[in-house]
């Protein structure tokens, strides 16, 4: 057998390990996003952090955080020691569009999907975790993303929002419009 046809034979002997990328955070009011990967055959669980200072003026206008995604999982990728057989199966979400470009863009296998499960708990997990460590009650906090969540953090913002205000996604239109506004003004009640 040729050395071409016995490359190509031993790419599809070789199982394709996964590892699955999500997000938390991006719609909530609080502090950053968390990126995290699961590699699904040995189960090790990584994830990291971008600040809420790149949702924030001035690098939320300039899409900082895009660049900042793409690092977290060029990091992932050595630690993981993922290579050109790993198959990446990332969330369809638009904080991670620059992670899937990249991943494209180098070669690496990539599915797009939505994640669900234990991968997708995981992050929302982590999420949850630096909301608690920077003082917001476990209590109010709902595991899943969504607008109950949403509203709980409005409230503990609004509970000392002179304060609170440097954790919030403050280059977002809808908090200079709206939701600024209203922390504000429940503070006062």
């Amino acid at each position: 057998m040729d050395a071409v046809k016995a490359t190509t034979l031993d790419r599809f002997r070789r199982t394709t390990d996964d590892i699955v990328i999500d997000d938390s955070g991006w719609g909530d009011l609080l502090l950053g996003v968390v990126v995290g990967g699961l590699k699904l055959s040995s189960g090790r669980y990584m994830a990291r952090r971008i600040p809420v200072t790149f949702f924030q003026p001035p690098l939320f206008e300039r899409k900082m955080y895009l660049e900042k995604a793409v690092e977290i999982v060029r990091e992932m990728i050595g630690v993981m020691k993922a290579d050109k057989y790993t198959r990446f199966k990332v969330c369809s979400g638009y904080v991670l569009s620059a992670v899937r470009a990249y991943l494209k863009e180098n070669g690496y296998n990539l599915v797009e999907v939505e994640v669900t499960g234990e991968p997708q708990q995981m992050v929302e997990r982590s999420y949850v975790r630096w909301c608690v460590e920077m003082g917001v009650p476990a209590n109010v906090l709902d595991p899943e993303s969504g607008r109950k969540r949403f509203m709980a953090l409005l409230q503990w913002v609004s509970e000392d929002p002179r304060v609170r205000e440097q954790l919030v996604k403050t280059g977002w239109k809808s908090w200079q419009k709206r939701w600024r506004k209203i922390a504000y003004n429940q503070a006062q009640l």
